[in-house]
């Protein structure tokens, strides 16, 4: 069993001093709020990623929410994910964050909304996302995806 103390890593730098574009995972994957949470959950299994962005139809798609995969367990545990669809389980919102921000903003976002992922975005457009797990990995001293 690997411990914390079996990894040994360069020393993190400071939040502060991190830009979110350095640990972000760059593109974006969307469904539209009609999607059935049973698409979704095939889609997040397919690109192994924790979270879908939900659009609102247009012809220009707005960012409507974000469906992450303990969205789609809590949904599993109501009733079958092919009855429900993705804008009814987007139980987080789309909260965004610009590339040029630290990931210290991103942790306070992250903290005050109780949020695991955001939607980075760049001249009103989505470029990417960044979760929890990006940050811990810069914590650790390591370098995006």
């Amino acid at each position: 069993m690997k411990t914390a103390t079996d990894s040994r890593e360069a020393p993190a730098r400071p939040l502060r001093s991190i830009r979110v574009g350095e640990v972000m995972h760059e593109g974006v994957l969307t469904c539209g709020r009609d999607e059935s949470l049973a698409a979704v959950a095939r889609l997040m299994a397919d690109h192994r990623v924790h979270s879908i962005v939900v659009t609102e139809p247009s012809e220009t798609p707005s960012l409507w929410g974000v469906v992450s995969d303990l969205d789609l367990v809590a949904a599993a545990s109501v009733r079958a994910l092919d009855e429900q669809v993705a804008g009814a389980a987007a139980a987080t919102p789309a909260m965004l964050i610009a590339p040029e921000d630290t990931l210290q903003r991103a942790a306070q976002l992250m903290v005050e909304h109780a949020l695991a992922h955001l939607v980075v975005v760049q001249a009103s457009r989505p470029v990417g996302v960044i979760s929890t797990l990006d940050i811990a990995a810069a914590l650790a001293g390591r370098t995006a995806a």
